[in-house]
């Protein structure tokens, strides 16, 4: 029975991680509120590891999903396109770099003096707010593509029509093939509007927004998504990235903490065996859900909507722990 509370309750931490390691949201800020009604009864070192090693199911998601993007042996592939799949992965590569030297540097300073409620809800509602006012600075250059193109598509049929006793005549059809009106807006407002033609600057660029993400709260695939837009890159383009930039990243933390757990000779009890492997297959399953539902999202609507629920949980971080502190 023990057992089967533990796996509920890594059942319900699986499923946080894997919706909010994808999504805009902050991880961290969802995690601070569920520890205060889920707590593992596992040892202090088994929950470090957890807590880290359950992003590899996360991971494991973006590899399933895009591994024949990002696999540069694929058969199916021309040489043309390996080529392109190795300079993808040089990329993610570089945008790895700032992480690597100073995320790493910083991380144990970081958590010392600020992870607690008021830095994450900060952060929520920081980030919420810068959201919301680059996708409004977004929308307005949207309005304005839009109307030129109204304006001129409108010229352009209006010089066409037929004049005087051609006038009558039935006017045929075009056959040239619909574009997509979502993606033809992106591809004009951005630079950037696939993941395969960011560069090693604007790779450069992204990953140091990665790094702003070791403070409680900002989010990760924020803070490279807004990174990636203010570079120039589409949403779609932006997210993807992100995606990627997490594999060596999170893949590569998660084996230092799984390496310095086994090197301690800590032996893991049935019961944290069970938490790992729910927790790890949860996370998969629903990261392979909440990436979907991301990618699919975007390509009609901003990210506005992430932007408000931001602010609305940080409110409520803020609400809960003030409350808290003075009872």
């Amino acid at each position: 029975m023990d057992t089967l509370i533990e796996a509920i309750k890594a059942l319900i931490i699986g499923i946080v991680e894997g919706i909010t390691e994808w999504l805009p949201i902050s991880s961290t800020g969802h995690m601070i509120l569920v520890d205060e009604f889920v707590k593992l009864n596992v040892s202090p070192e088994f929950l470090s590891l957890f807590l880290v090693v359950i992003q590899i199911g996360a991971i494991l998601a973006v590899i399933i999903l895009y591994f024949h993007k990002l696999n540069p042996f694929s058969p199916k592939k021309t040489s043309e396109q390996r080529r392109g799949t190795w300079r993808l992965w040089g990329m993610v590569v570089i945008g790895c770099i700032p992480a690597a030297v100073i995320g790493f540097a910083l991380d144990d300073w970081v958590n010392e003096h600020f992870y607690n409620a008021w830095t994450v809800a900060a952060m929520l509602i920081l980030y919420g707010v810068i959201f919301i006012v680059m996708e409004r600075r977004n929308r307005k250059r949207e309005a304005a593509y839009l109307s030129d193109v109204s304006a001129a598509d409108y010229a352009s049929k209006d010089s066409a029509k037929p004049r005087g006793k051609h006038a009558r005549m039935p006017q045929v059809a075009s056959s040239a093939p619909s574009v997509d009106a979502a993606q033809q807006v992106e591809q004009a407002l951005f630079k950037v509007s696939t993941v395969d033609q960011i560069d090693w600057k604007t790779a450069l660029k992204i990953g140091l927004f990665q790094v702003l993400a070791i403070i409680p709260g900002t989010s990760r695939s924020g803070a490279t998504i807004i990174g990636g837009m203010l570079c120039g890159c589409s949403r779609t383009a932006a997210a993807e990235f992100t995606f990627f930039l997490a594999i060596p990243v999170m893949f590569g933390w998660g084996l230092v903490k799984a390496v310095k757990f086994l090197a301690a000779g800590i032996a893991m009890s049935v019961t944290e065996i069970v938490v790992l492997v729910v927790g790890i297959v949860t996370a998969f399953v629903v990261s392979v859900i909440s990436i979907k539902f991301l990618m699919g999202y975007i390509k009609k609507n901003d990210f506005t909507a992430f932007g408000i629920y931001r602010i609305i949980v940080g409110i409520v971080v803020l609400a809960y722990f003030g409350v808290k502190l003075f009872l």
